[in-house]
């Protein structure tokens, strides 16, 4: 029998069932119907609402081959749709993928986006429902994932204030420094941002929480939707800024700025969100720390001025 290669020597039957295969290892609490039939139909718990959002990843857009595995590809499009989940405050539920790829895609890199789904998906508890597969000229997965939030209740991006304090989980700039490192030096991409659902979920309940957003284009790009499009300005603390250890100097080696890396890098999928001053008041870090279970670091606060003073000016790292 010839050594299946490409997905033309499978044929999109065959593709399936080795989706639904992978797939079917995935918890299915609250599936009532999955892949194999015309839509997927997922149950909601007693008084919640849905959430749900859509995402692409392109090839030669937002991945190229040759900079990472295909398994890191397939992690990093999930991980995109579950940190959106994280910046509402709900808990996954299921997700489809439109798949489109040319008919001579190696079959060794499909089966490599497949596992890289299903390890983020086992990892955060969200079944593989359905989705779709197309040809193409080149590689995409459109993902939209499904998620549920207390009835009434998610983390808008609306809502500072003038005096509100400003937070962030975990730290700046690991993702922007891995595509540095692979754009200055040839270093494969391995670093998987980490969606903060948990953290999301915590937000839901603290008093006096103001606007959340998940950092996906940068932090100063995703500053300025919470900032009501420039009404609003914000003072910021670049000593402040949360950043990996050893990152300053893996920047220099690089040639890089560690202060433009952190603030218009992208692609974190940290947590940006916001407490009125009295609130903020009686919550040391440590205590969000806590109670969010990531680290957490205050950086600066909202004024009514527009604009973001006490960093620098940097262009954007977009790839898209």
């Amino acid at each position: 029998m010839p050594r299946l290669r490409t997905l033309s020597d499978l044929g999109e039957g065959r593709l399936i069932d080795r989706i639904a295969r992978a797939a079917g290892r995935l918890d299915r609490s609250g599936v009532v119907l999955g892949i194999g039939d015309d839509a997927a139909i997922l149950r909601l718990r007693a008084r919640e609402d849905w959430v749900t959002s859509t995402d692409a990843t392109v090839e030669n857009v937002h991945f190229r081959w040759s900079e990472q595995a295909a398994s890191s590809v397939g992690r990093r499009a999930l991980v995109s749709n579950l940190s959106d989940l994280a910046a509402m405050g709900a808990r996954p539920l299921g997700f489809t993928l439109a798949l489109a790829a040319p008919p001579d895609l190696a079959l060794d890199r499909f089966d490599g986006l497949v596992r890289g789904l299903v390890r983020e998906a086992r990892t955060h508890g969200c079944a593989w429902v359905g989705g779709n597969l197309a040809r193409a000229d080149q590689t995409s997965l459109v993902i939209s994932i499904f998620g549920a939030v207390p009835r009434g209740r998610f983390l808008p991006r609306k809502g500072l204030r003038s005096g509100d304090r400003l937070f962030v989980t975990g730290s700046l700039g690991a993702a922007s420094l891995a595509r540095a490192a692979y754009e200055s030096a040839g270093r494969r991409i391995r670093h998987v941002p980490v969606p903060r659902l948990a953290a999301g979920r915590a937000l839901l309940g603290l008093p006096g929480f103001a606007a959340c957003i998940d950092i996906s284009d940068g932090l100063l790009s995703d500053l300025g939707h919470l900032l009501e499009g420039g009404a609003l300005g914000a003072a910021l603390d670049s000593d402040r800024l949360p950043l990996p250890r050893g990152f300053g100097a893996r920047c220099r080696a690089l040639g890089a700025d560690p202060l433009a890396l952190a603030l218009a890098g992208g692609e974190d999928y940290e947590l940006l969100f916001g407490l009125r001053r009295r609130a903020a008041a009686g919550f040391s870090a440590a205590a969000l720390t806590r109670r969010l279970g990531v680290a957490v670091t205050e950086i600066g606060e909202v004024t009514s001025t527009p604009g973001v003073t006490g960093v620098p000016k940097v262009a954007s790292f977009l790839h898209y």
